[in-house]
């Protein structure tokens, strides 16, 4: 799967709506004690272990309050950091450092613990054939950040939305009848309306594997909550014909178990929705 760098155009609207937000009619503390003329230096300071991202981030958001900004990096997206690091240096105007402030920690702290948690699920199975996933399970409004963060930490993504990939969930094939109706339904509606996007197809017991195998027409079969042995005999029934995908009860403890079961990718909603912030501050300095 690609690297993952969101559109220039997406960054830019989350940062004006992040700022109006924060910002509303004025930062009136600053208003009220600070020269606007006056320019500060300040710096990013690691106060955790993990893995930073959202640097390039921090720099637009930067940029966005003050073009006339200045920085020195001591560290870029994707690096190991320890308690101490400073990430990097900025000056620019004191009401712009102030107010960019708490945007750039906010969002740095969340993309790092991403980063970070994602970065630990790979160690655990670092020397297995298998790839890490993403899923949809991100705060609204924010996923382009969570699923950037988690290929700044050596994940990949998983599909962005309804939009761009099929998924053929429990719920679906019990709206449906049958898992062959609904891989069947999904086949027409790629042709009728002339897509070619991927199809992955959940399965929850061997029976309906059976169905699948049967079936074809998908890129991938998921085994939801499958017990290892279970897991391992079907990714064996499957034998290479479509890509396999293990989901549900994955963390830290059992993801190297499941992935030697010879799965191809392995799910973990909880890179986005469990990870911790990374500690860090923003510090004017002298």
């Amino acid at each position: 799967m690609q690297p993952y760098h969101p559109e220039p155009v997406l960054i830019e609207d989350f940062i004006t709506r992040c700022l109006a937000e924060d910002i509303g009619s004025g930062d009136v503390t600053t208003l009220a004690c600070i020269d606007p003329t006056s320019r500060s230096k300040g710096k990013l300071l690691v106060k955790d272990v993990g893995i930073i991202a959202g640097i390039e981030l921090a720099e637009a958001i930067f940029r966005h309050v003050d073009p006339t900004v200045e920085f020195e990096f001591f560290h870029r997206d994707g690096d190991a950091v320890h308690d101490g690091d400073v990430a990097f240096f900025v000056e620019c105007h004191t009401h712009a450092l102030l107010q960019a402030e708490r945007l750039v920690l906010n969002s740095m702290q969340r993309m790092s613990g991403i980063a970070t948690l994602t970065n630990r699920f790979l160690f655990e199975v670092e020397d297995l054939p298998v790839q890490l996933l993403d899923t949809r399970k991100t705060t609204p409004g924010i996923r382009f950040l969570e699923k950037w963060a988690v290929n700044l930490g050596g994940g990949s993504n998983y599909r962005f939305g309804l939009y761009d990939w099929f998924m053929i969930k429990d719920n679906h094939i019990e709206a449906c009848g049958t898992v062959t109706d609904a891989i069947e339904q999904v086949a027409a509606y790629q042709q009728e309306h002339g897509l070619n996007l991927n199809v992955t197809v959940e399965v929850k017991n061997l029976m309906e594997l059976f169905e699948v195998l049967d079936t074809g027409k998908v890129t991938r079969i998921m085994f939801d909550n499958f017990e290892l042995p279970l897991l391992k005999e079907g990714v064996r029934l499957v034998n290479k014909r479509f890509e396999t995908e293990a989901s549900g009860g994955v963390n830290l403890q059992t993801v190297r178990k499941i992935a030697q079961t010879g799965v191809d990718y392995i799910s973990i909603g909880a890179l986005t929705h469990s990870a911790q912030a990374l500690d860090m501050s923003l510090k004017i300095i002298d």
